[in-house]
This record gives C-alpha cells, structure tokens and sequence, in this order.
C-alpha cells in the first residue's frame, strides 16, 4: 500500500481483438509440494482456543526445508489475520469468503480487542469469523499461516516472534528491501530480523512464482511498485527501453493511506483536488529501483512522483521510457502481450484504449496499454490495479495460494465492479 499520503495511442501497433485469452485461468496448478505442518479437514477442525502463546526462537534459512505435503483439494489451511483492523485486513476477509479451502481461525486487532470482527466492519457481519484479540492473546498452535497487515516497522519483531510452521506473507514493508542498510536509510531505524530478511522472497507474483512456490516467508509487494514492476522488469530485461530518464506519475485513491486518522486524510483537507506527496522521498521508490535493478543488471534510478486522489480505491501509473535505438512503441506492446500471455490477472488492453481504475475495483487485475508519445523516440505505458486488492490483499492470496501448492487464482475470479 502507499504510506501517507494521453498520447497518441497504440500507433504502429497491429490491430488488437481483445484482451489476452487466461487460457483456463489456472496458473501455478502444478506448483511443488510444501512443508512445515500438517493439514486437517474441516471435519478434523476443533474451536480454537485463544491465549497467550510463547515465543518461539527464530531459525536460519537452511534449517526450514520445502519438502513434504502440499495442501489438497479439500483440505483446510487454517489461516490468521494479523492486524485485521485496517482495510487490507478486511480486504482480507472479504476475499477470502469465497475461498474454499481458506478459514480464518485467528484475528488480532490490539485496539479492538474482545470486539467482533462485525462491529468494526459491518459490511462483513455476515461472516462467520473469530472475535478479535490482541497479538499477544493470540495462540498460532493450530494455524497453518499468517496474513501479517500490521503496520510498517512494527512487523519484524512480530514476525521474529512466530512460530516456525507457519507460512508467512507479510503485507508491510517491512521485509520488501534486501538490503538492511538501504531499509534503515529509507525507513528510519535499523532492521530488527536482519536473519529473517536473508529468508524472505519477494512477492511480485507474475515475476517471482517459482521462488515464492518454496518460500516460507513472503513480502508482499507494495501498491506503486507492483503497478510499476509490472510493465517495466519485462522491457528493461528484454533491453527495450533505455536505463535512463524513466520517469513515473502515479496516483493512489484515499485508501492507500491506511486507515488511521490523520488530518491530511480528513475529507475537507482532499476533496475536490490532487495532492502530491513524498515528492523525491516516498519509500516505495527503493523498493521499484530494486526491481528494476535486478532486471537491468546494472542500477538503475527512476524520477517518480506519487499523487494522492480524492477516491477510495485504485491506483493509476504513468510511465514514460525513452526507447532503445530501432524500438518502436508497438514493439514495447507485443513484448508485453507476449510475456503475460495465459496469465490469468494480467491484461493488455487492445487499439488506442485508456485503462481506468473503474475497470479494476475490487478485482484482482492489473490492466495496462502501451502509447506512442509525440515526442519521437519516448513511449507512454500506463497501469492501473486496485491498489487494495492487486496492491495488497489480493496478491497476499495469490501468493499463499502458491506456497500451498494451491491453484493461483483460488479464491480471486472476482470481476471487476462497474460502474
């Protein structure tokens, strides 16, 4: 999620029918077998039963092996929400209410402790939920894996403190930067699971998949850098686009911000206006020029901008890439096209049409065209994803459907709503 806080198009690019065919819809179905516990029906599941639990000593990598039984059709990955208070917590529940083989046995919220989930979201009272505790009254004995939504720079220790069974993907920031140093340069205080950061993966599902099959732990990518990544890694690693003068306009709906009070928030201090913010020092740009880095093989430094917009959800970036010599627009496009092809929440539109963040609420997709600018030589490649959903909770599923060797798309065929 954001802390805080029309060109010419298509031209030389062949005629376009439509988006992409999903091929099924079915991706990552033949993913490997998983370890670390061992799964129980929902007839075998008994009430859970909350309390304080202890501590238990975090492990080096090597010490956590990826082999054993996956989870099967049928069987019930018993699931806890850490942090279920803030909105990628309820994203969360919702989402997972028609997940068939998620249930959520555990639901911390320090503030909203003793409460009902109902209570705090009424939209989901009709769920059949835990009441929700506070983390240290929480007892993980019988969960299979944690969805952490806690806040960043309060996640490490938590994370430090879990059990080793349990599968992890942790929607902070918190474990998103390799490097120790540039996450305490960026964020403020020194890494407080240095040990457990060497074991994370990143979680940018479309580009990582294989790596994130054998993980235990996982960070979730964040919203600016997901929408980003995703249309950039693929042209800067195919060598399409120049290293330099990437520069990138992006804009986040109200909801990025969290859902705590700040008067910035407030709906007299955004209404009816745009509001730039973290102008040359938002966190997520490391986290990008990571991405982008990896792909290039050399460094990579991007000019990004993030806008705050008065809407609950969705997230639009603009992207403008200067091209490689010979490379055209079109050339940019089919490339995409090609790399995301059967994917099944990834999505090239067709001809000259602008994707809208309307056409992404509430779903899991992330739509993007390709443009020629005016400018000879420069190309304009826009992307928008709910930043809630595909930003965050959605692709938190994803990606613990891949680490149970589930099918990816479980539990997130929901269609966009519109209008």
């Amino acid at each position: 999620m954001a802390s805080s806080t029309a060109a010419l198009g298509g031209a030389a690019a062949p005629a376009r029918a439509g988006l992409v065919g999903s091929q099924n819809g079915i991706v990552g179905s033949n993913s490997k077998p998983f370890a670390g516990f061992m799964l129980k029906t929902a007839q075998q599941i008994r009430p859970l039963s909350l309390r304080v639990r202890g501590s238990a000593a975090s492990s080096q990598r090597k010490l956590f092996s990826p082999k054993a039984a996956a989870a099967k059709s049928g069987d019930v990955v018993r699931i806890a929400v850490l942090g279920a208070s803030g909105y990628t917590g309820a994203e969360i529940v919702r989402i997972l209410a028609n997940h068939p083989q998620f249930d959520i046995k555990v639901m911390t919220a320090d503030r909203k402790a003793g409460e009902q989930f109902g209570s705090v979201f009424p939209h989901l009272i009709s769920q059949d939920l835990p009441r929700l505790v506070a983390i240290k009254d929480a007892d993980f004995s019988s969960v299979d894996a944690v969805f952490c939504c806690l806040p960043h720079g309060t996640t490490q220790e938590i994370i430090k403190g879990l059990p080793r069974h349990l599968k992890i993907v942790d929607l902070s920031a918190d474990f998103r930067l390799r490097d120790i140093n540039e996450y305490a340069e960026w964020y403020g205080h020194s890494h407080r699971a240095p040990e457990l950061q060497e074991e994370a993966v990143y979680g940018l599902t479309e580009l990582h998949r294989d790596d994130i099959r054998n993980a235990r732990l996982v960070a979730n990518p964040g919203c600016y850098p997901t929408s980003i990544q995703l249309p950039l890694v693929p042209l800067v690693k195919s060598k399409l686009i120049k290293l330099t003068n990437i520069i990138i306009d992006a804009k986040s709906g109200v909801s990025g911000a969290g859902r705590g009070a700040k008067e910035a928030n407030l709906y007299t201090e955004i209404a009816e206006g745009i509001q730039s913010y973290g102008i040359t020092s938002h966190r997520h740009v490391p986290e990008i020029e990571q991405g982008l880095t990896d792909a290039a093989l050399s460094k990579v430094t991007i000019s990004f901008t993030p806008h705050l917009m008065c809407m609950k959800r969705g997230m639009q970036s603009t992207m403008y890439v200067e091209l490689e010599s010979g490379v055209t627009a079109s050339d940019l496009y089919e490339h995409l096209k090609s790399t995301y092809e059967g994917e099944e929440f990834v999505k090239l539109l067709h001809g000259s049409s602008a994707p809208r963040t309307s056409h992404v609420a509430g779903s899991n997709y992330c739509l993007m065209n390709v443009y020629e600018d005016r400018i000879p030589g420069r190309a304009i490649i826009i992307s928008i994803i709910d930043n809630l959903v595909k930003g965050a909770s959605g692709q938190a599923i994803q990606n613990l459907n891949l680490m149970m060797g589930l099918p990816e798309n479980m539990g997130l065929q929901y269609q966009p709503l519109f209008p």
